[in-house]
């Protein structure tokens, strides 16, 4: 009598067991990627003693870079910057053209896709390409802008922080916008 209470509490503690176990294995949660958002625009000129101007976004920053007329427009926030800068054209209008296609090309081992656009004013004498580079590219957006005749500008986007293309999508995407407006305002001063 005493074993078969025994076999009986060892069958429900058994059946209990198996019951509980029955649940669904846990899963952990997958990793989730910050959502960001970034203000409307508010854009204002450049004035600065140059031989051009354009529209920035109020969200940047400009300092000067390392010679005159080259330019850093800072997203601290983004941690982002657009690396401009000038040249004067003597001549050398050939070797311009082939140094701003060699900085974009040089990314080619990490890029897995460049998308060229080509973009003329001719109302302001503004010619140009505008480069969008996807995949793990250091500069994913970059462009050269010039009157063809007497001066070069270059652009280069890069991000303190390791090439990561779904976290910084929302960044780039709001920095192309900017950008793609600085050249719709662009223009060379007399």
């Amino acid at each position: 009598m005493y074993f078969c209470k025994m076999i009986k509490k060892v069958i429900f503690i058994f059946a209990s067991l198996l019951l509980l176990s029955c649940g669904k294995d846990p899963v952990p949660k997958p990793y989730g990627e910050l959502r960001l958002e970034y203000p409307a625009p508010k854009y204002q000129k450049l004035d600065k003693d140059c031989a051009y101007s354009f529209e920035y976004s109020d969200f940047a920053t400009i300092t000067d870079a390392k010679r005159p007329c080259w330019y850093y427009l800072n997203y601290p926030k983004m941690k982002a910057k657009v690396f401009i800068t000038y040249y004067p054209i003597q001549n050398d209008f050939a070797e311009h053209i082939k140094e701003a296609e060699k900085m974009v090309y040089e990314h080619t081992i990490k890029a897995s896709a460049i998308d060229t656009k080509s973009f003329e004013y001719p109302e302001r004498k503004v010619y140009g390409n505008f480069y969008e580079l996807k995949g793990q590219s250091a500069s994913n957006l970059q462009f050269y802008a010039t009157d063809s005749t007497r001066h070069f500008v270059t652009a280069y986007l890069y991000f303190n922080t390791r090439p990561k293309p779904d976290s910084l999508a929302p960044a780039v995407n709001y920095i192309k916008k900017d950008m793609m407006h600085l050249l719709d305002t662009f223009e060379w001063k007399k």
